[in-house]
């Protein structure tokens, strides 16, 4: 609820519903034994999306506003989990069906961490990384970067030797178009698209149901915002350089 360029994007209506049930109940459809948790801060602001979040059927656990890592380590412990697969409350048009192939990846290559954003070759909003509890665990008690902190996984994407890992990848590349809610704009552009389905169809609409009805539909591709994908994250070693 915190985001600096748009504040309280949780709970934005999304066509008719707000975000955080339209990405609880995909993220439930990823694995039959999923148990969806929604990490999000001890804050007052945070009161309702958690509300939200409950009335949805996932759990919540709440803590540091700004250790995100230390979120998911507590969550995963109270989930007691063995693997977490990690979304986030921004991607309303995430398909069960992708994070499905990153969890798959993850257990059939018996790795650490699999996802399908390095490289990027899904539509922006579909991202999904996966990763076993006990490199979880690791991580988090071992990163020190304020940026490791809050972005939870570069800990052990970085350091592949340490972490196995895997990638999952979309031929052809998907990654120019832009499905996540960031801005204002990227909440229209989404809410449009899915307004265009069936009110009751709304959180089933997959990735390629989505291709298609841009492909037939210029005027709406048009409306897509051009932003610049994952700009926050900055490595430790950038920011060294910086004066």
């Amino acid at each position: 609820m915190g985001s600096s360029r748009f504040p309280g994007k949780g709970l934005a209506d999304v066509a008719g519903r707000p975000m955080i049930a339209r990405v609880v109940a995909r993220a439930r459809r990823i694995a039959a034994d999923a148990q969806v948790v929604v990490a999000t801060t001890t804050d007052a602001g945070d009161d309702r999306l958690a509300s939200v979040a409950e009335a949805e059927g996932a759990g919540v656990f709440r803590g540091h506003p700004l250790d995100v890592l230390d979120r998911f380590q507590q969550a995963a412990i109270q989930a007691r989990a063995d693997i977490v697969v990690r979304v986030t409350g921004d991607c309303p048009v995430l398909d069960p069906a992708v994070g499905r192939q990153v969890l798959d990846t993850l257990r059939r290559e018996g790795v650490a961490y699999a996802s399908n954003v390095h490289p990027p070759t899904f539509p922006d909003g579909l991202d999904v990384e996966a990763f076993t509890a006990r490199a979880l665990a690791a991580a988090w008690a071992e990163a020190t970067d304020v940026s490791d902190r809050e972005h939870v996984t570069p800990f052990l994407w970085r350091q592949p030797d340490r972490f196995a890992a895997s990638v999952v990848r979309h031929d052809p590349d998907l990654s120019p178009h832009r499905w996540t809610v960031d801005e204002p704009a990227d909440l229209a552009f989404v809410s449009a698209m899915l307004e265009t389905f069936d009110a009751d169809a709304r959180d089933h609409v997959t990735m390629q149901e989505l291709l298609e009805l841009l492909a037939r539909r210029p005027d709406l591709h048009a409306r897509a915002p051009q932003l610049v994908r994952n700009a926050t994250y900055r490595a430790p070693e950038a920011r060294s350089h910086e004066s």
